[in-house]
């Protein structure tokens, strides 16, 4: 396992959201874990990693809620496999009863992880199948700027209306 840090959340080339998770230290190598989440997710997280509050509590804010009210804390997170480009994680909690292996979605457990301020861990065999080279500074900063910017403007204009089930 990698430990990896959130490095932003950002726009394909398609409009479409994804987080991006690099290795903290040399061991993971110059790779990059990109993973396609949804919108309400992306838009979770950013808020999340930006220290920033919603009006009213996201879904994500209400399990952190819940974890403190019956006493359980996030020790980590994993994003543990990819079959057939969906990638599984799971959030381990230490409870009164002890540790706990929870499966998730790798968005909900890393909105989770950026709230609580949890180690998020990724397995050696997902960086290498689905991580991509990490450009570094050989990106444009324009072009990255404009993405940025992009995403803003999705995130100005989004509807919470959208993400009514």
């Amino acid at each position: 396992m990698v430990q990896v840090r959130i490095v932003g959340v950002a726009l394909d080339s398609r409009g479409q959201p994804l987080i991006l998770l690099k290795p903290l230290d040399a061991a993971g190598g110059e790779r990059m874990l990109p993973i396609w989440i949804g919108a309400q997710e992306a838009t979770s997280i950013l808020i999340a990693v930006e220290g920033a509050e919603a009006p009213r509590p996201l879904s994500h804010d209400l399990m952190k809620t819940l974890l403190a009210a019956v006493g359980a804390t996030v020790e980590r997170v994993d994003v543990t496999k990819i079959e057939d480009g969906t990638f599984y994680a799971e959030i381990t909690l230490r409870t009164r009863e002890g540790s706990l292996a929870i499966d998730s979605r790798p968005s909900d457990a890393i909105a989770i992880a950026a709230r609580v301020d949890a180690p998020i861990w990724v397995n050696d065999e997902v960086l290498e199948e689905a991580g991509i080279v990490d450009e570094g500074d050989r990106t444009d900063p324009v072009d990255q700027e404009e993405r940025v910017d992009e995403f803003r403007k999705f995130l100005d204009e989004v509807d919470p209306e959208d993400f009514q089930g």
